[in-house]
C-alpha cells in the first residue's frame, strides 16, 4: 500500500525526490518536498564532513586511508545526486509559475542565491498553471464535475 504524501517523513520525500523523480524536469514541486529534499541533503553532507573532521583528527591512532572514507563517499553522493537536485529545484520554480531557465539566476554573483531563495520560499501557483496541476491538490477541481458529461 503507497503512502499518501499527508503521511510521509522526511526520508519519504527524499525517496520521492531521488527514486520516483530522479530526472523529471516535467510537473511541479510543492515547497515541502523541495525543503525536505534540501535537509536531508544537508544532513547527509554535515555527517560526512563532521565524521571525516574527527576521523582525520584522530589519524595519528588510526590508518590515515580510512580517515578518507567519507569524504569519497561524500563526493560519490554529490555527483550522484547532481540530477535530482537540479530537477527538484526546476519543478519547484515551476510551481510558482516560472520557467526552469530561471534556476540560472542563482549563478549571479552575491544576489543570484537571495533571488533563488525567495523563489523557493515564495508560496505555489493556486490551482493548474503551465506546468501542471497543484501539488496539493492534484485532481483539477472541474474535472470531477465533468465526468457522465458529453464533450462537445
Amino acid at each position: 500500500m503507497e503512502k499518501l504524501e499527508d503521511d510521509y517523513n522526511i526520508f519519504d520525500w527524499w525517496k520521492k525526490v531521488v527514486f520516483q523523480n530522479y530526472l523529471n524536469f516535467g510537473g511541479r514541486a510543492r515547497r515541502k518536498e523541495f525543503w525536505m529534499f534540501q535537509l536531508v541533503n544537508i544532513l547527509i553532507i554535515l555527517s560526512c564532513s563532521i565524521l571525516f573532521t574527527i576521523l582525520v583528527e584522530s589519524s595519528s591512532n588510526i590508518s590515515s586511508a580510512i580517515a578518507f572514507v567519507p569524504l569519497v563517499f561524500l563526493i560519490v553522493y554529490l555527483l550522484l545526486i547532481f540530477l535530482p537536485l537540479l530537477a527538484v529545484s526546476v519543478r519547484r520554480l515551476h510551481d510558482t509559475n516560472r520557467s526552469g531557465w530561471y534556476y540560472l539566476f542563482g549563478f549571479i554573483p552575491y544576489v543570484g542565491g537571495i533571488i533563488m531563495l525567495v523563489f523557493y520560499v515564495g508560496e505555489g501557483t493556486s490551482g493548474t498553471n503551465q506546468y501542471g496541476y497543484d501539488p496539493k491538490k492534484p485532481i483539477p477541481d472541474n474535472e470531477i464535475d465533468e465526468i457522465g458529461q458529453i464533450q462537445e
